[in-house]
């Protein structure tokens, strides 16, 4: 026998994933995750007995719920479904399924539109902090056509600009973890950073690349991966996130000089996959990073010592821009304002089945 649980599969930003309501799921997070495994289609390589697109920006979960603090709107968790193994890890926020949340709420009916455009203040449960989208409502309905483009997404859709209020150091408890700007390891200079995202970020030279290699060409080099994994597992504790084998972060990220005319150029590992874009939060820790004097970044970019900038961070399908203001004061960094643009689509609508054994786990 089937059961079928509603969902909406939506795009936000440049991934893809199924947002449900919490009611709609088990209550123990281990039934949870074993019905968004089944869901999902993995553990498989393909996900061929599930929804999920066998990569993981399109193996995600987005699970709303009343609001539990009084400055939010909604609660929003996100759940990474590994592909490959039995895991669901809620070790991180995801900031372009983030962009889709706002237009979720209001199309279900959970926040009520106003004309013209509509504030949704989102708590990101996976760190406590708070974002703030806002979705264009002409007629007081969810407007998703529009002039504004995103590289890594082909096309146009509305834009959904997003603050983000309270973000540095949500996961490693301090804007830059270890205590320090420049990190000395396996014979490599790091800046550890975590301004939404934890990230580690690398010269790419000082890892034998240019930093213009696709990301299929820096999957397929197992050396480079190895002591990549290596690194992040050495720097996780001195992060403050623990052991970090079975876990999404930090995020490896190689940085180089920017080679179309932006601020500074990515490749990121997310970990074990190299992202075809850059994620959201992600972006925001770079671009805090060169902002920052002395940091790995800031040594390519020098773009001065905080101040408001809008910087462009190239990827590898193009650039991501994020708008920055940051004070620096006698050494301390403090991040007043960080601000995107994304777009999002509601692509489908209706229920998603999995086995009544599997819900029961019987």
């Amino acid at each position: 026998m089937l059961r079928g649980i509603p969902c909406t599969l939506m795009r936000g930003g440049t991934s893809k994933g199924l947002y449900f309501r919490a009611s709609d799921l088990p209550d123990a997070p281990s039934a949870r995750d074993r019905v968004l495994l089944a869901a999902m289609g993995s553990p498989d390589v393909r996900q061929i007995d599930g929804v999920g697109g066998a990569h993981p920006l399109t193996s995600k979960v987005a699970v709303m719920g009343t609001a539990t603090r009084a400055d939010a709107d909604i609660d929003y968790l996100f759940l990474q479904v590994s592909i490959e193994r039995a895991e669901v890890s809620d070790s991180q926020n995801c900031g372009n399924l983030l962009a889709a949340v706002g237009p979720w709420a209001i199309d279900q009916g959970l926040i009520r539109a106003r004309d013209g455009i509509t504030s949704v203040r989102i708590h990101m449960v996976n760190t406590g902090s708070v974002a703030l989208a806002h979705v264009p409502t002409p007629g007081c309905r969810v407007e998703y056509d529009g002039d504004a483009r995103i590289d890594g997404v082909p096309g146009t859709a509305a834009a959904i600009p997003i603050e983000f209020i309270d973000v540095a150091g949500s996961s490693c408890g301090a804007l830059f973890p270890t205590g320090a700007v420049v990190d000395r390891v396996d014979g490599l200079d790091l800046t550890c950073i975590d301004n939404g995202m934890p990230v580690v970020l690398v010269h790419a030279t000082d890892l034998g690349k240019s930093g213009a290699e696709s990301p299929a060409a820096l999957e397929a080099d197992a050396a480079l991966r190895q002591r990549i994994e290596r690194i992040r597992l050495s720097v996780g504790a001195r992060m403050h996130l623990g052991d970090v084998a079975k876990k999404t972060v930090p995020k490896m990220c190689l940085v180089s000089p920017a080679a179309n005319g932006g601020d500074i150029n990515t490749r990121t590992f997310i970990p074990h996959r190299v992202h075809e874009a850059v994620g959201v939060l992600g972006a925001v820790s770079v671009a805090t990073a060169c902002m920052t004097p002395g940091s790995v970044a800031a040594a390519i970019t020098r773009p001065g010592a905080g101040g408001t900038r809008r910087l462009n961070i190239e990827h590898p399908s193009g650039f991501f821009t994020v708008d920055m203001d940051v004070a620096v004061n006698d050494g301390i960094v403090v991040v007043n304002r960080a601000a995107l643009l994304r777009t999002a689509r509601k692509l489908m609508q209706g229920e998603v089945f999995v086995s009544q054994r599997t819900w029961s786990g019987s």
